[in-house]
């Protein structure tokens, strides 16, 4: 099956009002035209460096999302690259994108990546620290956060993750009412290609699929 076969059959599945964002670690360039040809509109990417030359081959119009850990010495370029930052996941992260983001009167648009399940192998913030993020979050003029991105832990069978989904939706809710300055909730990302149906069920808006379009690494 091609790359433009199973994005047809994906877009088929998945309700209009969820954004599929295709996850294109370690995709080539071609790959990566080939599924915005088909209808994909939305392109994430775990590695700045990897994103600036993939960019710079692809002359398809998409959006660009920073899927990945971003460290603060990749900021700069980083905030050149990206339409979306998905992984804002600490304080001095949020500190050094408004501050970059100043220096150009910039708004960037981000979300913040929690680390759900509180694995020691993952990034994104905890749980418990979540609170002070959002506190300093209506001082950042130029960071505007539009929602959340978790990772579940993986699971054979998809139903365990369900759990993980319900907590992220129950947080997501949480934040939107407290209208926080600075702080739009929009964007729930969570759900990949062996979960997407459990995630969408729980209120995902934006899933991030990688094997179900480009088929399984070589």
């Amino acid at each position: 099956m091609t790359i433009g076969e199973r994005v047809e059959m994906l877009l088929k599945q998945i309700p209009d009002d969820v954004t599929v964002c295709a996850a294109t670690k370690r995709r080539t360039s071609s790959e990566i035209s080939e599924a915005i040809s088909a209808g994909i509109t939305n392109i994430g990417e775990n590695y700045v460096q990897e994103a600036a030359w993939k960019q710079a081959e692809v002359s398809a119009s998409a959006n660009w999302h920073m899927l990945g850990h971003l460290q603060t010495n990749k900021v700069r370029q980083a905030l050149s690259l990206f339409d979306l930052i998905q992984s804002l996941d600490s304080i001095r992260l949020a500190e050094r994108i408004d501050r970059i983001a100043a220096e150009s009167d910039q708004v960037v648009s981000t979300l913040i990546e929690v680390n759900i399940a509180g694995e020691a192998t993952k990034s994104g913030i905890k749980e418990a620290d979540l609170e002070e993020l959002l506190a300093i979050l209506p001082r950042l003029a130029h960071l505007r956060v539009k929602g959340l991105m978790v990772m579940p832990p993986y699971f054979i069978d998809q139903e365990r993750a369900r759990p993980y989904f319900k907590r992220a939706r129950n947080l997501f809710d949480t934040i939107a009412t407290a209208r926080i300055e600075n702080v739009n909730m929009k964007i729930l990302s969570m759900g990949m290609s062996h979960d997407w149906q459990i995630a969408i069920e729980e209120g995902s808006t934006m899933v991030r699929i990688g094997t179900a379009i480009f088929g399984t690494r070589k």
